[in-house]
């Protein structure tokens, strides 16, 4: 089974992401997953994630057997986000700090008429 994005309609305050669910290539039938735009919005997440959002959670639903409406909430893209702040800090943690070239003290960097002239 395959689930296709084939875009979404801006309500007032809410966007309806339109799913098509396929079988073998073939359109079986159109789904929706409707979010509140106040959602993106207090979770500081831009609104170019909620097909991608809405993706997972349709996914989600369909695994677990749900037929009713699907909707993207707040604890669905706060989850979102505390996931991708955590990946952010776990790459920056992961960095290694920049080499200082051997021989060269940070005071001779500094007075160097190379760096700093002024410009």
């Amino acid at each position: 089974m395959d689930i296709r994005y084939l875009g979404f309609e801006q309500r007032q305050n809410a966007r309806l992401y339109r799913f098509d669910i396929c079988a073998d290539g073939r359109p079986i039938k159109q789904v929706s997953v409707t979010a509140d735009m106040a959602v993106f919005r207090t979770n500081n997440v831009g609104i170019q994630e909620g097909p991608t959002l809405s993706g997972h959670k349709l996914t989600a639903d369909l695994d677990r057997g749900w037929e009713g409406d699907h909707e993207l909430t707040d604890a669905d893209v706060r989850a979102y986000a505390d996931a991708k702040a955590l990946a952010d800090a776990q790459r920056a943690g992961s960095r290694k700090t920049p080499r200082r070239r051997p021989g060269v003290s940070p005071e001779t960097q500094q007075r160097s008429p190379w760096r700093n002239s002024g410009i």
